[in-house]
């Protein structure tokens, strides 16, 4: 594809043919944003996709071959790091061939990436998964994220936290339209599996960790379901043995159906760019009622330049540790509730999906609110509240889940809430934040640059909250274990405990299994699972907010016209 010239083939894609008339309505640019956003923000309902990719084979309760949610939640990391990288190239060539072609390119990503990682699922390939979601779906995510945000600072230089707020708004709304349907698309096309009778009437063996049926065909691996797990299948199920591989959990045709639907509409909307001549301004604007504002410059800092500033790397932490600290609990966000409050009868399959559904809802007002907030108080303020704040509420976090009760629940549910407006008001205000230090002349690539902060928050928070999730859960399972009686064990599991190692690999020995078995009175773990987590989070905002307090204003020796004289505005 020519990036140069305005004749070629694809010519109808690039910048120099996307400009708008005079008399062109500025506010027909925002509707075709949120739409893309909203396409690419479904990335944010994935937790929604771990319980079926974990028990693909098992479908009812995951399978000795099924992949761990440790396993499956770095898809989500991948999608997000691949995000910032193509960020990263994509802002600056988003500045020489315009928000149309860089659209395009983005729909045909994240659509082709949901088609490949369907592939992945039907084959039971965790490899495709990643290639296809995680990379190329990812590197449409990057594109698609930059595609409006300079456009729509440069319609609206008036108001630039609520362009920003508008343009990333979106992406924090696509789970809240992501998440019903996802859920229904995994009801649609799932598929209960064979069901062999209730536990006790079913002859089963302990093999290597996982369990098998005699049956007149010969022996057959098979799950044990709880009436729980039953419960949740298509239709209702009766607690007992399943034969595995024999159901299907939907996934696979969930991801065909959402990459044909978000191609389409990304394509629509990408064709609706428009971009300002480079005389125009809102009428009646005056640009100096802007730059007269505190940390608000009239210059302009180069891409390449921006790198060289402490400034650029100030806000990179500071966009880095807020992201980190609720990108892990978004990835298991259905998940954590599920473990920290699933005794509670309120705590549904529907209770959990809508918990989903409002992280979404406040993850996208929270964009929209704060950065309107931040055209008042300033984006440094903002942030500061963000900080401070979000420090009280995550260290809230382990004491609402010792507590276990519906009191509780309801504050942890606030807490979480407020915590994902402002997670997702950082991502609106730091477009803002980055044109009142560099400038508007290349916002756009320096807002691409920074988020490589998104692609290392991306591996951080999911590593940090799996990694000590993990090291409590296997804390606790080995506690739990040392209460057990053996020979109540060996019952149990059909296998001594001297092979738990293989037992907890396979699926077979859980906390919540052996919670069956331990002597009465013994407390529960699972609440207390992501306690070292929030507590890890609480001290990455720490230092979030000493690197938002050495935020200053650039040194004029790194602006345009001291540094590029080529590229500074005429006189």
């Amino acid at each position: 594809m020519s990036t140069q010239s305005s004749s070629g083939m694809f010519s109808f894609l690039m910048k120099e043919n996307i400009v708008a008339e005079p008399g062109f309505n500025r506010w027909r640019v925002p509707p075709a944003s949120i739409a893309i956003h909203m396409c690419i923000g479904s990335v944010y309902a994935w937790s929604l996709f771990n319980p079926p990719l974990i028990r693909g084979l098992g479908v009812v309760a995951p399978a000795g071959d099924d992949w761990s949610l440790s396993s499956v939640v770095w898809i989500f990391s991948t999608a997000i790091v691949c995000l910032g990288l193509a960020a990263a190239f994509g802002g600056k060539w988003l500045e020489r061939v315009g928000p149309r072609c860089v659209g395009v390119v983005s729909a045909i990503c994240w659509g082709g990436g949901f088609l490949i990682g369907s592939v992945g699922i039907a084959s039971h390939q965790l490899w495709l998964v990643y290639l296809g979601y995680g990379v190329l779906g990812g590197i449409g995510l990057g594109f698609g994220y930059v595609s409006p945000v300079s456009t729509l600072i440069r319609w609206f230089p008036d108001r630039r936290g609520m362009a920003t707020g508008m343009a990333i708004m979106g992406f924090g709304g696509g789970a809240m339209i992501g998440a019903p349907l996802i859920r229904w698309l995994l009801g649609v096309f799932s598929k209960a599996p064979d069901y062999l009778g209730p536990e006790s009437a079913v002859k089963l063996i302990t093999e290597n960790g996982r369990r098998f049926a005699e049956t007149a065909a010969g022996k057959i691996e098979v799950v044990v379901a709880s009436a729980s797990q039953a419960a949740a299948l298509p239709g209702g199920g009766d607690a007992g043995v399943y034969v595995v591989g024999t159901g299907n959990t939907g996934a696979e045709g969930t991801f065909i159906t959402l990459g044909i639907a978000y191609f389409i509409v990304m394509m629509i909307a990408a064709f609706q760019y428009r971009v300002p001549a480079s005389d125009w301004k809102p009428e009646g604007w005056n640009p100096e009622t802007l730059t007269s504002k505190k940390m608000v410059t009239e210059n302009d800092v180069h891409i390449d330049q921006s790198l060289k500033t402490p400034q650029f790397w100030c806000i990179w932490i500071v966009l880095c540790f807020n992201v980190t600290a609720g990108i892990g609990v978004i990835g298991v966000g259905k998940t954590m509730i599920n473990e920290i409050f699933g005794d509670l009868a309120i705590v549904t399959a529907g209770f959990a999906a809508t918990y989903v559904l409002m992280i979404s809802v406040f993850n996208m007002t929270g964009r929209f609110i704060w950065a309107s907030i931040s055209d008042y108080i300033g984006r440094k303020n903002t942030y500061f509240c963000f900080f401070i704040l979000g420090i009280i509420l995550y260290l809230s976090v382990p004491y609402f889940a010792s507590s276990g009760t519906a009191t509780a629940l309801w504050g942890f549910y606030l807490a979480t809430m407020i915590i994902f407006t402002m997670y997702g008001g950082g991502f609106a205000t730091v477009p803002a934040y980055l044109a009142d230090i560099f400038g508007t002349l290349h916002v756009g690539g320096i807002h691409g640059r920074l988020l490589t902060a998104w692609s290392t928050a991306g591996v951080l928070g999911p590593f940090a909250i799996t990694y000590l999730r993990d090291l409590s859960k296997n804390n606790a399972i080995t506690d739990l274990v040392s209460k057990v009686d053996k020979a109540a064990f060996l019952e149990k599991f059909g296998a001594p405990v001297e092979q738990l190692n293989e037992l907890v690999a396979a699926n077979t020995v859980t906390i919540a299994k052996l919670m069956e078995i331990v002597p009465a009175g013994t407390p529960d773990p699972t609440s207390g699972l992501y306690n070292t987590t929030m507590y890890a989070m609480a001290f990455l905002l720490l230092i979030g907010l000493i690197a938002n307090a050495m935020v200053k204003e650039v040194d004029k020796k790194h602006h345009v016209d001291n540094t590029h004289p080529s590229l500074a505005p005429a006189e």
